[in-house]
């Protein structure tokens, strides 16, 4: 496979805060995200998405999307997905660091029987998550898998 470029561009609008947006996107529906330090910071702000923020959320939406490929992929009949996580920043050997980032996958499957599989493709797609490959940080997944039949 060819390499593949983002490209982002950020820029400063006041105080601790900007305005982050993708040319590839289609910026006119409000796809640019306001950033800012985050609030435990000094002059951080609170409410607005902070690179911390944002590292933890590619890291759970990369699970999410690597999932849905290799569900797929693996013919798994679920219900529902979702992904609550939790990005740790740390101070290691004297550098501001995400250490760790905790996934809680929660999946909603049909029947029993499909549980096995269900527990692999969740492995299988943390093991192939493309930014979790990508960092440093220590990434531990918690997974939940509820049986719940369709009504």
């Amino acid at each position: 496979m060819e390499p593949h470029f983002y490209q982002v561009d950020v820029t400063w609008n006041s105080e601790r805060k900007g305005i982050m947006c993708s040319p590839e996107l289609n910026n006119a529906s409000g796809s640019c995200i306001e950033v800012a330090t985050p609030p435990d910071f000094p002059k951080g702000m609170p409410g607005i998405w902070s690179p911390e923020h944002l590292f933890t959320a590619a890291v759970s939406s990369c699970l999410m999307t690597t999932f849905l490929a290799i569900a797929e992929n693996s013919k798994l009949t679920y219900t529902h997905f979702s992904c609550s996580s939790k990005g740790k920043l740390e101070q290691v050997d004297g550098k501001f660091m995400m250490s760790e980032v905790l996934l809680e996958p929660t999946l909603i499957i049909e029947e029993e029987k499909d549980r096995e599989r269900a527990e692999r493709v969740l492995q299988k797609s943390e093991a192939a998550c493309l930014i979790s490959n990508s960092v440093k940080s220590k990434i531990t997944m918690i997974p939940k898998i509820i049986v719940q039949a369709a009504s």
